[in-house]
């Protein structure tokens, strides 16, 4: 059968994979000039590796991820390491990356530390009713057990700083999945996630699918016999291809803006699908910002102008970036917010006092370099009972299928659910296929073969 994937991220490029190695004709159109998505990576002249446009790390708990590295013979360029995750209080970090830190953060008294952790060993280990999860919030499961000290002082923060305005919006399943599927390890592949989706890539090709990049999708025509007419654009205008099925990776509003002939009734349930966007800037230093070695410092966002201060070089080592201390100011907000707005130096200077801040030695000179990347779909939004927001892969049109971070619920987005849903879509082709032989095949399909 002949699908058309539309997006090279790591779902799109997992979907074209499996689809490509059961003997279906692939072609994938990607918008960007590499491939990779959010996992895409950018370089400096002075670096060897490249390095993520959004901050990336691996779990020792991704399965789905380590199944398909090791797959594509990947495995001796993925390693993981213990790195320190803190959180900013009382004008200092603490470190939060094990059972004696968090006994010993003095933020809330000893006896509900202790509490602290029975929750969370609840969370990780003892339920997988998210189902139950779900029909509560976060901000009024979290302050009934946990009570008024842990609330404050570690679960609001967390809230606050992932969802702002939405922070007691955000239902209870979410921060149970974050607890279970999580590990105090983190991974990174030699060469970061672009060389893995560089790789991933170039299998993709060799298996025989062709894959564009500069290419973005201008519109999808529904034609005669469930076939889907492809209309390219960049580097691909004017060009058409007929395929019999079309995966669609990208946002709610890309797929209503590709379709705009599905049902009214779907495409309004499309646009209630709420998400914010992120906006990272990555600053290259001269001198090391965090000279504890914290890898992640979490402050609280009412203190702060961003969600999260990394210090990527704490992880991985500066050689690999010509000498340069490399960190991430990161935020996740409403794609209204004025950081969408304004230019790279106007938000550096917002971010600079910051700095300062968490290190008193600071000083404007030690910025070498700064770049700032924006994506206004990045962390979808999920109320109570959320579960029954969540649209099916298969859309109300017969051949064209949805997958993307909104699906992956109740999982928090991340290349590891990015892969486990481009093998779910794949196999939804696969049935799809298996349909279309029972009823003798479609037109596409008949000329292909």
């Amino acid at each position: 059968m002949k699908v058309a994937i539309i997006g090279a991220g790591v779902a799109g490029l997992t979907a074209a994979y499996d689809l490509a190695r059961t003997g279906h004709a692939v072609t994938v159109y990607e918008a960007a000039p590499v491939a990779g998505g959010l996992a895409s990576g950018f370089r400096d002249q002075h670096w060897d590796w490249p390095l993520e446009r959004f901050y990336h790390h691996l779990f020792e708990t991704d399965t789905a991820m380590k199944v398909l590295v090791r797959e594509i013979g990947f495995s001796d360029r993925l390693f993981f390491r213990r790195p320190i995750t803190a959180q900013w209080w009382n004008g200092r970090a603490y470190a939060l990356d094990g059972v004696l830190p968090i006994l010993r953060f003095p933020a809330v008294p000893f006896v509900d530390r202790l509490r602290f952790g029975l929750l969370a060993a609840y969370l990780k280990y003892a339920t997988n009713n998210w189902q139950a999860l779900e029909r509560v919030t976060a901000a009024e499961w979290t302050s009934r057990w946990g009570g008024p000290h842990i609330y404050r002082e570690i679960w609001r923060p967390l809230l606050e700083g992932k969802f702002g305005p939405h922070a007691d919006e955000v239902n209870m399943a979410w921060l149970w999945a974050r607890l279970k599927a999580r590990s105090f390890r983190l991974g990174y592949f030699v060469g970061g996630f672009q060389a893995f989706c560089d790789a991933l890539l170039e299998r993709v090709r060799r298996l025989g699918a062709v894959v564009y990049t500069a290419a973005p999708v201008a519109a999808l025509n529904a034609l005669a016999n469930d076939v889907w007419q492809i209309m390219a654009g960049g580097e691909r205008a004017g060009a058409a291809e007929d395929v019999d099925a079309v995966i669609v990776t990208g946002s709610p509003g890309l797929l209503a803006r590709l379709a705009p002939h599905l049902p009214n009734d779907y495409l309004g349930h499309l646009r209630r699908l709420r998400s914010m966007g992120a906006v990272v800037m990555t600053i290259a230093l001269r001198q090391r910002l965090l000279t504890d070695g914290t890898y992640w410092l979490m402050p609280p966002k009412r203190e702060f102008p961003f969600l999260a201060l990394v210090e990527h070089t704490n992880f991985i080592e500066a050689a690999h970036y010509g000498g340069d201390h490399l960190i991430y100011c990161g935020d996740y907000l409403d794609p209204d917010h004025e950081y969408f707005r304004l230019t790279p130096d106007e938000l550096l200077q917002r971010f600079l006092p910051a700095l300062a801040r968490v290190n008193p030695h600071f000083e404007p000179s030690w910025v070498r370099a700064y770049w700032l990347h924006r994506e206004p779909y990045a962390q979808p939004i999920v109320p109570v009972n959320h579960g029954r927001n969540i649209p099916p892969l298969a859309t109300p049109l017969r051949g064209l299928y949805w997958a993307s971070m909104s699906q992956v619920y109740p999982w928090d987005r991340g290349t590891n659910y990015a892969v486990e849903l481009g093998r779910r879509v794949a196999s939804e082709i696969d049935r799809y296929a298996a349909e279309l032989r029972m009823r003798g095949g479609g037109v596409v399909l008949r000329e292909h073969l």
